[in-house]
C-alpha cells in the first residue's frame, strides 16, 4: 500500500473516532496491564504495525491487530479476539497511547464496556515510561 492509500485510510478512520464520544476512560499502567493480562484477567491487545511488532516483540500472549487497517478491521479483529464479547475486558496497547485512546473511544461507541487503556504505550509517553522501559517482557515477532 502507497503512502497516498495510507492517508486517506487515516483521515477516513480518524473522521469516524472524531465524532465519537469523548469518554475514553479507564487507563491502566504499563505493569497493571501485564499483571492482569497474567492472571487472565483481561485480554491484552497490541495495535501497533506487523514493522512494530517486528521491531520490538510484543507483550506475552497479547492479541496483534493492525490499527491502520481501518475501523470495520479493528472491530471485526477485537470481535474475534474476545469471541464476540463485548463486555469481555480488554487492555488496548500502543506505541505511545494515541491509537490507543481512539481505539478506546472507538469500541466504546461499539457497545464495549470494558475497554482499558495502557496509555503509556510500549515506547513510553506522558502517562509513564513504557513497556520496553519498564522492562516488562516482551516475545519476538519475527513472522509477524
Amino acid at each position: 500500500m502507497n503512502a497516498h492509500a495510507i492517508f486517506r485510510r487515516l483521515a477516513v478512520l480518524l473522521a469516524c473516532l472524531a465524532a465519537l464520544p469523548a469518554h475514553a476512560e479507564p487507563d491502566l499502567s504499563a505493569p497493571e496491564a501485564y499483571a492482569a493480562a497474567s492472571a487472565g484477567k483481561l485480554r491484552l491487545i497490541d495495535i501497533r504495525t506487523p514493522q512494530e511488532w517486528r521491531q520490538t516483540g510484543v507483550a506475552p500472549g497479547a492479541g496483534r491487530v493492525d490499527f491502520y487497517r481501518g475501523p470495520e478491521a479493528l472491530l471485526q479483529s477485537i470481535l474475534q479476539l474476545t469471541g464476540g464479547d463485548r463486555n469481555a475486558p480488554i487492555a488496548l496497547i500502543c506505541r505511545t497511547g494515541n491509537r490507543t485512546t481512539q481505539a478506546q473511544k472507538f469500541l466504546q461507541g461499539q457497545g464495549f464496556t470494558q475497554v482499558y487503556n495502557v496509555k503509556e504505550g510500549m515506547a513510553g509517553s506522558a502517562a509513564g515510561p513504557g513497556w520496553l522501559r519498564r522492562q516488562l517482557p516482551t516475545d519476538s515477532c519475527v513472522l509477524c
